[in-house]
């Protein structure tokens, strides 16, 4: 095995704690608890994903089938470390997540970001280009509904797309 390549892979109990840190290293994502990240790695281990590169865990991204709507995917974060950033990897995450059995009827992808998060919308605008589907936004939370403090969550719908597989 090539350990130059990153593995991409469901995530583990064992990748909670770890991802933790690395969501932590990465601003400006939000931080949430350790198990919280236990939860994902587990609860939701389907419809996550990990980067893990020279033993470490590099990349992750977090999201689910929304409730009632089982043709849509909801990505929650991304977060690609310093060892694999630039490599357009946070794309090969969601290409991942997508291409994955839990996803096979995904038509729709929602996420939420900030309005100055740049990198973010041009992540999921080209994923939107790519996949030759439209991209809408519209608030989702007000600064005021998540403490006044945190710029408004936009929220991102791209879709209808082909489902991967």
């Amino acid at each position: 095995m090539d350990t130059n390549t990153p593995i991409i892979r469901k995530p583990v109990v064992d990748d909670g704690y770890p991802i933790h840190q690395l969501i932590k290293s990465c601003p400006p994502l939000d931080l949430n608890s350790a198990y919280l990240y236990l939860l994902q790695a587990t609860h939701f281990a389907e419809t996550c994903v990990v980067a893990e590169f020279k033993g470490k865990v590099c990349g992750f991204l977090s999201g689910y089938i929304k409730p009632g709507a089982p043709d849509t995917f909801f990505l929650w974060q991304v977060a690609v470390g310093d060892e694999l950033r630039g490599q357009g990897m946070a794309r090969q995450l969601m290409d991942a997540v997508l291409a994955g059995d839990a996803c096979k009827q995904v038509r729709f992808l929602e996420t939420t970001i900030t309005p100055d998060n740049q990198a973010s919308w041009g992540l999921f605008r080209a994923f939107a280009r790519d996949r030759k589907a439209e991209l809408n936004n519209q608030v989702m939370f007000t600064s005021e509904q998540l403490g006044g403090d945190h710029e408004p969550e936009m929220l991102v719908q791209i879709g209808p797309f082909t489902p991967a597989g």
